[in-house]
């Protein structure tokens, strides 16, 4: 069966390049980085140099990155650690209603600690309103986290301005990058971030490795404490075959963004035109400006987005209804709850994610077999135009 996958935002594939790169670091150079034979050394080598090639994607030191096992990870030591580290000039957190769940989770576990979190709306574009953000600081303010793109329906939000806002009353700022990295430009030290969230498995490099970027002057406390590894930080001896393909996949992430962003923005707009020209009621959720490149979010009236997922994957097309990590969960998105929009078309929502791999002949298999799948769904509904109960 042909496949098609449109879940790019979900994890990608590992690239060719970079697992040629990896593949050494298993069985020839095994070595233990902390190690000081010639083996460990060379391991130490790899980890140096893909700590510098993370580091020019964003415009940061290679000092700044810290690797850790996950954007998830990453997340949680920045809240969990702000949150100890400061809680004697104060106990409020600032954030978003659309975060992924790695910040909403903690938030919740640091509310049940006596920290006060405050949880900034969107607009009906899925847009963060600077001015919001300035008026929720307090007196007790410690932290302010926004993400860079939201993952459910691509929004980039104005993370530059928010962080000139922090900076401006002596706040630390971060921000989840794990979806814009690779798909928007990111410049650490241009636009004034403290602490930067990353994952390799979403800018085809391998799952089970993120990394932090932290600013020179910030000391969190240690998520994980025990040997000295990632300069006393983060103990733990290195996933050294992960951490050479997050450098390598970042390397190409900077060599090809310009390409990268083109192609998928293209693609991602003949899909959306086709899509809402040829389908009667669908919906574009959030802004087509200053959007991630390849994500395009549709609500399908009448019918189930789960429905629409389950029979498009029997053509071997793959997409999804809201972010992976809430896949299993029937509660309806809260990033498009956030948006206002209602229970049932939430249900009825798809999103598709276009990457590297993508082509135009795969966008219209994936449009003829969706109208089929649309009009099958439809016909059996008891809900749509002249349809009653």
């Amino acid at each position: 069966m042909r496949e098609v996958y449109l879940d790019y935002s979900a994890t990608t594939p590992v690239k060719k390049e970079v697992l040629d790169e990896m593949i050494p670091y298993f069985c020839e150079k095994f070595g233990n980085a902390s190690s000081l034979y010639t083996p460990g050394l060379e391991a130490k080598r790899a980890l140096d140099k893909a700590r510098e090639q993370v580091a020019a994607l964003i415009n940061a030191s290679p000092q700044e990155i810290f690797f850790t096992g996950c954007g998830s990870e990453s997340d949680n030591w920045v809240l969990n650690g702000a949150a100890q580290l400061l809680k004697g000039k104060g106990n409020h957190i600032i954030t978003t209603v659309e975060e992924h769940h790695a910040i909403l989770h903690t938030c919740d576990a640091l509310k049940k600690q006596g920290f006060e979190i405050t949880y900034l709306p969107i607009d009906e574009n899925g847009r963060i309103d600077p001015a919001d953000v300035e008026k929720a600081i307090t007196d007790k303010t410690i932290l302010i986290s926004v993400m860079l793109v939201n993952n459910e329906i691509g929004t980039v939000h104005p993370v530059k301005k928010i962080a000139e806002i922090a900076k401006a009353h002596k706040i630390l700022f971060h921000t989840d990058a794990v979806q814009g990295l690779g798909n928007v430009p990111i410049d650490v030290k241009d636009m004034g971030i403290d602490l930067l969230s990353m994952s390799a498995h979403k800018i085809y490099g391998p799952k089970g490795v993120g990394a932090l970027y932290m600013r020179k002057g910030i000391r969190l406390p240690n998520l994980i404490n025990g040997g000295a590894q990632e300069n006393g930080r983060r103990a733990g001896t290195e996933n050294v075959p992960g951490i050479v393909g997050f450098g390598k996949a970042a390397e190409l992430a900077k060599a090809n963004f310009d390409a990268h962003v083109a192609h998928a923005s293209e693609l991602r707009d003949y899909l959306a035109e086709r899509i809402t020209i040829e389908i009667p009621h669908v919906y574009v959720n959030g802004t087509m400006a200053e959007r991630h490149p390849g994500n395009l979010n549709i609500t399908f009236e009448y019918i189930e987005g789960e429905s629409i997922l389950l029979l498009l994957d029997q053509f071997g097309i793959c997409v999804s209804t809201g972010s992976a990590c809430s896949s299993k969960s029937l509660k309806p998105s809260h990033v498009l709850a956030a948006l206002g929009v209602s229970d049932e078309l939430i249900h009825g929502t798809v999103r598709f994610s276009i990457g590297d791999f993508t082509t135009k002949d795969d966008i219209d298999y994936t449009v003829e077999k969706l109208k089929l799948v649309v009009a099958r769904l439809r016909e059996l509904s008891p809900l749509g135009p002249g349809k009653s109960w």
